[in-house]
């Protein structure tokens, strides 16, 4: 079985230009985890690299499938310059491991949180797995394998958490659209929610 990660970063590279820095995590038991950062203009990109390299196993199943299951990588995007966001690498780590730790699936309007800020000073502690394809397209494998899939991260303040837990993801979606919410302000309010 081919190693998935070069042709991840191949595709981060192809889609991003080419990373500023890089850092790596790894947590007891698990696969390290790479945080790669992608400077364009007044806007920085983090990108997880490793949460690809395994499938992703439904947390019920008895036996993980080695090569069958869905596959992804995490990507934030912030405006530079307005707070310390080079510290949400440990965090986004975090993230990215959570398939393997916990045995959950990540996908499209999944609610990720980490307990704490994502960087110092951050009004938000978790994020909203937002739809793949748009800023980094899904990356084919060979069959049988799943595509590797790059889910947008869309910061959350509790509020809007506590908000999505009741309304769903296309409900707080919505009302950040039609609120014109910057959401890659790195210090931006919660949108208004009554």
């Amino acid at each position: 079985m081919a190693d998935v990660l070069p042709l991840v970063e191949a595709r981060l590279r192809t889609a991003l230009g080419e990373p500023d820095a890089r850092a790596a995590v790894t947590f007891l038991g698990t696969d390290r985890i790479e945080v790669l950062r992608f400077t364009e203009g007044d806007i920085v990109r983090y990108a997880t690299l490793g949460m690809s390299a395994q499938p992703m196993s439904d947390p019920t199943a008895v036996l993980a499938d080695p090569v069958k299951g869905p596959r992804a990588e995490l990507v934030l995007s912030v405006r530079a310059g307005l707070a310390d966001t080079d510290k949400v690498l440990r965090p986004l780590a975090v993230l990215a491991a959570s398939p393997q730790v916990e045995g959950v699936i990540v996908a499209p309007g999944a609610s990720l949180d980490v307990g704490e800020p994502l960087w110092p000073g951050a009004p938000f502690t978790s994020v909203l797995v937002a739809e793949p394809g748009g800023l980094v397209e899904d990356l084919a494998l060979d069959e049988p394998l799943d595509p590797v899939r790059f889910l947008p991260l869309l910061p959350m303040t509790p509020n809007e958490a506590a908000w999505k837990r009741v309304h769903g993801a296309g409900a707080l979606q919505e009302r950040w659209l039609s609120s014109g919410t910057d959401l890659r302000d790195p210090v931006r309010k919660s949108v208004a929610l009554d």
